[in-house]
């Protein structure tokens, strides 16, 4: 009889190059997307609070980008 608890797998496997092509395309069709929405809430919220401090409209659409792509690829 064979003893296949010596075969684990010990290493997650590995993604292939063409996921991670297909995740950034899409991160970047939604970023850019996002970025003209992202702009005018950043506007919106500089005039409302006289502050130019909070995190840019660059920074809310990468944060935007961030959380939808994994939406797509995880359904």
């Amino acid at each position: 009889m064979t003893d296949m608890t010596s075969n684990l797998a010990t290493e997650a496997p590995k993604k292939r190059n063409g996921e991670k092509t297909e995740f950034m395309v899409y991160f970047a069709i939604i970023f850019v997307a996002t970025l003209p929405l992202a702009c005018l809430t950043w506007a919106l919220a500089a005039i409302k609070s006289r502050s130019f401090t909070d995190k840019g409209p660059m920074a809310r659409a990468w944060t935007q980008a961030r959380i939808i792509t994994p939406m797509i690829f995880n359904a």
